[in-house]
């Protein structure tokens, strides 16, 4: 599986990719850095894993490093989560992140049919991508249990807001695709796009701009109001 488009070439990652595995680590962490949100870290031994075992894609300029994405499978393969999603500075804006998406998604279903491919994000580009792919957003409690799944977002910036809201919550917005259900990839139309920019919004408002307290009043107050917008935009 290769896609060319632009001179850059999208493809499954294998063996001769690995010495990119440095690179691909120190991207994702500037890239969290500048949003200031959190990629689940991954050590170096783990994304060399991902790329041997044929569950990486990455995109090139010739020999230079342009974007990556790894699969992860969760709760004996019921859930998988196409994450780590990057793309260099120098090659955003052309549409290359949303073509790595797409590689990643596809590889996905192939290897994992019948498995619901879900996703965590801040990023209203994201929530474009995933939405064209057939995503729906949803409720956390609709996501994976597995315990190492929720483990990974410990090195988040944005870990004490899961916790303090008892993993109900977060900075993140939970976004699903379920093969059992008629999830019709289409184009995302620009007023549903207003109302996931708006919906990310409230939710930094509501949870940066809180402090801290899980029991002050009006902190519960927003996070009701929270769960009462969800439902009325997406459900």
């Amino acid at each position: 599986m290769i896609k060319e488009n632009n001179n850059i070439k999208i493809q499954i990652a294998s063996d001769e990719h690995l010495p990119y595995v440095d690179i691909i680590l120190s991207t994702i962490e500037q890239a969290a850095k500048v949003r200031g949100t959190g990629i689940a870290r991954r050590n170096p031994d783990y994304i060399r894993n991902k790329i041997k075992e044929g569950k990486a894609i990455i995109a090139l300029s010739g020999d230079e490093f342009a974007g990556f994405c790894y699969i992860e499978s969760w709760g004996h393969e019921k859930f998988v989560a196409n994450s780590g999603l990057i793309v260099a500075e120098k090659f955003r804006g052309q549409g290359l992140a949303k073509r790595i998406k797409r590689m990643a998604f596809e590889l996905s279903r192939k290897r994992y049919p019948n498995a619901k491919i879900f996703g965590l994000t801040t990023g209203l580009a994201v929530m474009k991508i995933n939405s064209e792919l057939g995503y729906k957003p949803v409720t956390f409690s609709e996501l994976t249990d597995d315990e190492e799944f929720w483990k990974g977002c410990q090195s988040c910036v944005n870990y004490d807001i899961l916790m303090r809201t008892n993993r109900k919550h977060c900075l993140c917005t939970g976004m699903l695709f379920d093969p059992a259900k008629d999830n019709k990839p289409e184009p995302l139309p620009p007023k549903r796009l207003n109302v996931y920019g708006r919906w990310l919004r409230f939710k930094q408002f509501v949870f940066l701009k809180a402090n801290g307290n899980s029991k002050n009043k009006n902190n519960k107050n927003k996070r009701n109001l929270l769960k009462s917008l969800f439902a009325a935009l997406f459900t």
